[in-house]
């Protein structure tokens, strides 16, 4: 008694993604915007951890379930974006560029970033810097 093809439903909305396990939404936006906050400061997970009430094991299990990355990995790559942003639009060197956006030092933050991009932040600037278009001085 083989079931014919025709009489197989297929719904017609997709399966919402079930948030089973992770954080809240009111917790998830409250712990993004304090990691974005203080993104150029050590942030530790047992201070977000508390902001939201839970444990620090079930706060890292909460947010990985929610956001796809553990909190240390979702923070790397908020100053990723803030670094790139900031080579982008200023003329800070990579040092100062480093501490500005959390990193220990400058090697930790090539390594990181080299890591991340899969080129050194120094090669991603000059790369970047010489794509935009140069304003030049009226003369």
């Amino acid at each position: 008694m083989a079931q014919s093809l025709s009489t197989v439903r297929t719904p017609t909305t997709p399966a919402r993604k079930s948030n089973h396990g992770g954080l809240s939404p009111w917790r998830e936006n409250l712990v993004k915007q304090m990691i974005l906050d203080d993104l150029g400061e050590t942030l530790e997970i047992a201070r977000l951890a508390e902001a939201c009430a839970l444990s620090r094991s079930h706060f890292s299990r909460a947010f990985k379930c929610s956001t796809g990355q553990s909190p240390q990995a979702w923070i790397r790559a908020q100053r990723i974006v803030r670094a790139k942003r900031l080579m982008q639009t200023t003329d800070l060197t990579l040092t100062q560029i480093s501490l500005e956006c959390g990193f220990c030092d400058q090697a930790h933050f090539c390594h990181i970033f080299t890591h991340s991009e899969g080129i050194s932040p120094f090669a991603w600037r000059s790369r970047v810097l010489r794509m935009q278009p140069q304003v030049r001085a009226p003369g």
